[in-house]
């Protein structure tokens, strides 16, 4: 019987970055205005939590 000595499957090491970044002239208009209003949402103060979230839908259902 003939050993069997593959390694098997070698994964290639992580990126340094852990993001990718896009190039914002590659997405469409409504996806770049979706983020200009959540950055104004943001800086206007009208947010809540994760958790104030989870309550609300959990009420409304």
């Amino acid at each position: 019987m003939k050993e069997n000595n593959n390694p098997g499957i070698v994964f290639p090491a992580a990126p340094e970055a852990s993001y990718v970044q896009i190039d914002e002239q590659a997405l469409p208009l409504h996806v770049l205005d979706g983020i200009t209003k959540g950055q104004a949402d943001i800086k206007a103060g009208r947010i809540i939590s994760l958790e104030e979230f989870k309550k609300r839908l959990s009420s409304a259902k």
